[in-house]
């Protein structure tokens, strides 16, 4: 079995390495990568990867965040040029884990049923929460309890992601939260697997986020204004001076962690943790 993961990326210095590491790690065999306009060192960071002959890099000069078009243009090439069994279509944000102890995403999805043409994975939020960790430390070590309640900022639970079978027709929805064929939606059927989601690692990245993202879909004539509703929400607010104030609504304090933690809306999840910190050892990386 090969596994082909697709990544849109923009801008993903903090979190780029360790997706990689992670997913390599896990059973994934080659990684195909659209990069739109990054301005920090990712193009540093994918052309190492490339050199390693594990990475493919696209360049993708628009900046209308046409994320349809790039990601089904990936998940094609997966099918065509490169072999794949299995496709999954993520962000740099997005950790593929399974939840069998021990499993690798090979193990996952060879035990999934043959006529399974494609799966649809819930994923699970890890606010950003107050720590005695400096904010130069990594987004893992300081960001380790998952929202069991995970919403997204227009207060709608957090939708799930889709990996299918490699196909060269396939079209993949905006989002990464569906796919088609032929044009009829193709049926999900489920794994043992959960996306382990960093949306938010500091303010500074949140805001360029929303920057370059909100101002892409502003400026996209050809999307429906529903769609990428929580990008468009969020620039408006950038727009309005009121952006520090949703990283607060989307960030617990003191108070609310303690609480939250009480209740058991948050929950002490270390695994993504522990899993980079055994890479990092055996790589020899320790900082």
């Amino acid at each position: 079995m090969k596994i082909v993961m697709t990544l849109l990326v923009r801008d993903e210095q903090d979190i780029l390495r360790e997706n990689l590491d992670f997913h390599l790690s896990r059973g994934v065999d080659f990684i195909i990568v659209t990069d739109n306009l990054s301005r920090d060192s990712t193009p540093a960071i994918l052309d190492e990867y490339r050199r390693r002959g594990v990475v493919r890099v696209l360049h993708e000069p628009q900046d209308d965040y046409m994320q349809t078009a790039w990601v089904t243009r990936m998940a094609r090439l997966a099918a065509t040029e490169h072999c794949a069994d299995w496709v999954i279509n993520s962000d740099a944000d997005e950790f593929w884990f399974p939840d069998i102890p021990g499993a690798s995403l090979k193990d996952v999805f060879a035990s999934s049923a043959a006529a399974m043409a494609a799966v649809s994975v819930e994923r699970v939020n890890f606010p950003v929460v107050p720590t005695s960790l400096p904010l130069s430390a990594p987004f893992f070590e300081r960001l380790t309890l998952r929202d069991t309640q995970s919403i997204q900022a227009v207060g709608k639970p957090l939708p799930p992601k889709v990996a299918h079978r490699a196909n060269p027709l396939i079209e993949v929805a905006q989002g990464n939260h569906a796919v088609r064929c032929d044009g009829a939606v193709v049926d999900c059927g489920a794994v043992p697997l959960t996306i382990l989601h960093f949306p938010i690692r500091s303010y500074a990245q949140f805001h360029n986020k929303i920057q370059l993202g909100g101002a892409a879909y502003a400026r996209n004539t050809k999307l429906r204004p529903s769609v990428g509703a929580t990008w468009r929400i969020l620039y408006q607010a950038l727009l309005d001076g009121r952006l520090p104030e949703e990283f607060r609504r989307l960030n617990p304090d003191d108070g609310e962690v303690d609480a939250q933690v009480s209740s058991g809306r948050l929950q002490h999840d270390v695994r993504l943790r522990d899993a980079l910190r055994l890479i990092r050892e055996s790589s020899g990386r320790l900082q």
